[in-house]
């Protein structure tokens, strides 16, 4: 496996693990890790040894934020021009699961490195929140569109307006994570659950993960037609003639994500 300068990259059984490693900055995301993060996720997508991906930090931060070092002194057409941001569009391009794995603190762009992953887990530690307007600037990375269609718009534009952190229990209650674990067990538990949705069937999980995301940007009408169509679509496969036949014959499938 490639070794990194900011990420801590492993596998356990079918999941795959890239925890986030600058903690002398919080996880403060810049371009080395961003592009490292890039790499690692491609290379889990490519490898059939892997289903599901999870995306972590450490106890104190999933990540604090962008590096602000590397913005302060920029300009317009500097900003306009940096790729920087492209690292989040570039994560959203993975077509296997991912999982974000949030512990401490998960502001600015690690929240929204966070939201672009296919499901928030949360520690009782996790903080949340987009404090961009207290730098004069707002989310740059999806942050306003995302959060907004996470929570709502009034709790959206109460954090994104004031810097309004909220808590594991808030997140939880307003959509934004989908369950908090204990903090004493909270990896294992995070890879638990990438290995539960590994398991599945390979073909199946890509095709639903896209179907969801696509689901946040179609009419309903449009959604339930491109439903239909990957629904379909997955009686071409091998594994929908296993999955069924397992059932029928009350024993477990064996998938060959085909």
């Amino acid at each position: 496996m490639s070794s990194y300068d900011n990420l801590l990259v492993r596998s356990q059984g079918r999941a795959g693990l890239i925890q986030l490693n600058r903690p002398q900055a919080l996880n403060a995301l810049n371009s080395a890790l961003m592009d490292e993060l890039v790499q690692a996720l491609q290379a889990f997508d490519a490898d059939d040894g892997i289903g599901c991906i999870v995306i972590t930090g450490n106890e104190k931060a999933f990540a604090a934020g962008a590096d602000i070092r590397q913005m302060v002194d920029a300009s317009v057409v500097e900003m306009m021009a940096s790729p920087f941001i492209s690292y989040w569009d570039a994560v959203q391009k993975v077509t296997k699961p991912i999982v974000a794995a949030v512990s401490g603190w998960c502001l600015g762009g690690g929240c929204e490195l966070a939201m672009i992953c296919d499901i928030i887990v949360a520690a009782e530690n996790a903080v949340f929140g987009q404090p961009e307007i207290n730098l004069g600037i707002i989310p740059g990375a999806g942050g306003t569109q995302r959060l907004t269609r996470a929570v709502g718009k009034s709790v959206a534009m109460d954090m994104i307006l004031t810097g309004r952190r909220i808590t594991a229990q808030e997140a939880l209650q307003f959509g934004l994570v989908s369950r908090i674990l204990p903090d004493a067990a909270f990896l294992d538990r995070a890879l638990e659950l990438a290995n539960e949705i590994a398991g599945k069937a390979p073909v199946a999980l890509r095709v639903a993960k896209e179907a969801v995301n696509h689901a946040l940007e179609m009419s309903l009408a449009e959604g339930v037609l491109l439903e239909r169509r990957l629904f379909n679509l997955l009686f071409a496969t091998e594994d929908q003639k296993e999955g069924m036949a397992a059932f029928v014959e009350k024993r477990p499938a064996t998938w060959k994500g085909r």
